[in-house]
C-alpha cells in the first residue's frame, strides 16, 4: 500500500550530500546508570539511517527524552541513546550540547557525507513543544530535506515534527513511519473478518473515544484490565476495592448499549485474580459475581483467559492496545502475556499490537516476530485507528 497522496517515501528523495534531519523517537528507558534499558526504538530507526549513510547524506538526528519542560536537565541528556546508536551502527555518533545555537550549528556544519550527529533533547527547548517558529526556523536551517521516522510523536504537534516542515522544501517518510501508515491504514479499510479488538488499561474515561470509533468497525470487543471493572459495575457487579471510574459508569451503560444495538458482542471478564493490594503476597482466581469486599480486581482469571483465548483465534483481524491487568508486577501478568501468545498462535490473522504496555507484553512474551505489526506509537496508534488526522503526518503532504 503505498502513503497517502503527496507524501514522499524517503528512498524517492535526493539525498546524496544534502543534510537531512531525521526526527527519530528515541524516548527510551534509562537504568540508574544511565545505560538504555530498552533500545527497540533504537533498532526501529536504523534502516532509515543507514539508508541515508548508504546514499552519503550528511545525517542531523533530532529526538526529545522523558519530560524536561523546556529545561536543561542532564538526567534526561540523549548521551547514553547516541552512544547506544553509535555501537548498533558500527560508526561515530556525535552529540551536539544544545538542540539549537552555536554548539549545534557547528557540529551540523563539520559534519561530512555519510556521517551522523544527534542533537540534544529537544524538549530542552521550551519552543519544541510550543511548536514556537522561531526555534522551528533555527531547526528547519540545519538541513536541506526533512525526513519524519517518528510515528510515535505523529499525534502531536511540536516544533520538529510540524512547525520545521514548512520552512524545509523536500520533506518525507522515513522506514518507520512508512510502515506504520500502511499497516494501520489497513484497520481503516476493509478487513477480514471477523474483526476482534483487544482494549485494556487503567481507565474508560482514557479509551472511550477509541472505544466507540472501533464499534463503527469491529465484531467484537475484550475488554480487560481496570476498565474492565467500570464496565462491570455498570452491569451491577460488585468489584470490592477494585479500581472503578464511578463517575464513568452512565457513560459504561451506555456503551454497552450501543455494542447490543450494533451487534457487537463486548467480552467482559468472568474471573479475575484477586488480591488485598499491588504488593500481597496471595493471590487468587474468583469470579466476577464473588470478589469479597475487602479484595481487588487485579488481572483476568483462568476461565476469562481461555474465553479471550478462542476470541483470538476465531478472529481474522485483531487489533491490541492496552494490558489486561497491573502488568508491570509478575503475580498480575499472566492474562496481558496470555493474549500476546494468543495472538501470536492465531496465524491466520492481521495482528497489530498499539505501542505501550501491549508492545512490552509481546517483547517479554519472546512472540513479536509472530505478530503482524508491532506498532511504535501508543497514543498515536489510537488516534489513527480513531481515522483523526495526525500533524505529523499531514505536515509530510506536499503543499
Amino acid at each position: 500500500m503505498p502513503l497517502p497522496k503527496g507524501i514522499a517515501h524517503v528512498e524517492e528523495l535526493k539525498v546524496e550530500g544534502k543534510r537531512v534531519f531525521v526526527r527519530v523517537d528515541l524516548n527510551v528507558p534509562l537504568t540508574k546508570d544511565r545505560k538504555v534499558a530498552d533500545d527497540s526504538r533504537i533498532t526501529a530507526v536504523l534502516p532509515t539511517i543507514k539508508h541515508l549513510i548508504e546514499r552519503e547524506a550528511r545525517i542531523i538526528l533530532g529526538s526529545h527524552l522523558g519530560r524536561p519542560d523546556g529545561q536543561v536537565k542532564p538526567e534526561l541528556s540523549l548521551e547514553p541513546v547516541a552512544a547506544r546508536l553509535a555501537e548498533l551502527l558500527g560508526t561515530e555518533v556525535v552529540l551536539a550540547d544544545e538542540p539549537v545555537g552555536d554548539g549545534a550549528r557547528k557540529v551540523v556544519g563539520d559534519l561530512r557525507e555519510g556521517q551522523v550527529a544527534m542533537l540534544e533533547n529537544l524538549r530542552f527547548a521550551p519552543g519544541e513543544e510550543a511548536n514556537d517558529d522561531g526555534f522551528a526556523r533555527q531547526l528547519a536551517s540545519y538541513c536541506d530535506v526533512y525526513i519524519n521516522d517518528a510515528f510515535g510523536t505523529a499525534h502531536r504537534a511540536h516544533a520538529s515534527t510540524v512547525g520545521m516542515v514548512k520552512h524545509c522544501a523536500e520533506k518525507g517518510a522515513g522506514f518507520v513511519m512508512a510502515k506504520e501508515i500502511e499497516i494501520l491504514s489497513r484497520l481503516l479499510g476493509e478487513v477480514d473478518r471477523p474483526y476482534l479488538a483487544v482494549v485494556g488499561g487503567a481507565k474508560v474515561s482514557d479509551k472511550i473515544e477509541v472505544l466507540d470509533a472501533l464499534l463503527e468497525r469491529v465484531d467484537g470487543l475484550a475488554v480487560g484490565g481496570a476498565m474492565a471493572n467500570t464496565f462491570l459495575t455498570a452491569q451491577g457487579k460488585n468489584l470490592g476495592k477494585s479500581k472503578v471510574e464511578a463517575d464513568k459508569l452512565p457513560i459504561a451503560r451506555n456503551f454497552l448499549r450501543k455494542a447490543s444495538e450494533k451487534g457487537v458482542t463486548v467480552h467482559l471478564p468472568i474471573d479475575v485474580v484477586i488480591a488485598s493490594g499491588l504488593d500481597a503476597e496471595e493471590t487468587r482466581a474468583v469470579s466476577v459475581d464473588a470478589v469479597p469486599a475487602d479484595m481487588m480486581a487485579l488481572d483476568i482469571g483462568p476461565a476469562t483467559v481461555e474465553a479471550y483465548r478462542a476470541a483470538v483465534g476465531r478472529a481474522r483481524t485483531i487489533f491490541w492496545n492496552g494490558p489486561m491487568g497491573v502488568f508491570e508486577k509478575p503475580k498480575f501478568a499472566a492474562g496481558t502475556f496470555a493474549i500476546a501468545k494468543a495472538m501470536a498462535d492465531n496465524r491466520l490473522a492481521l495482528t497489530v499490537v498499539g505501542g505501550g504496555d501491549s508492545a512490552a507484553a509481546v517483547v517479554k512474551a519472546g512472540v513479536a516476530d509472530r505478530v503482524t505489526h508491532v506498532s511504535t506509537g501508543g497514543g498515536a496508534s489510537l488516534e489513527f485507528i480513531q481515522g483523526l488526522e495526525l500533524p505529523g503526518i499531514t505536515a509530510l503532504a506536499k503543499g
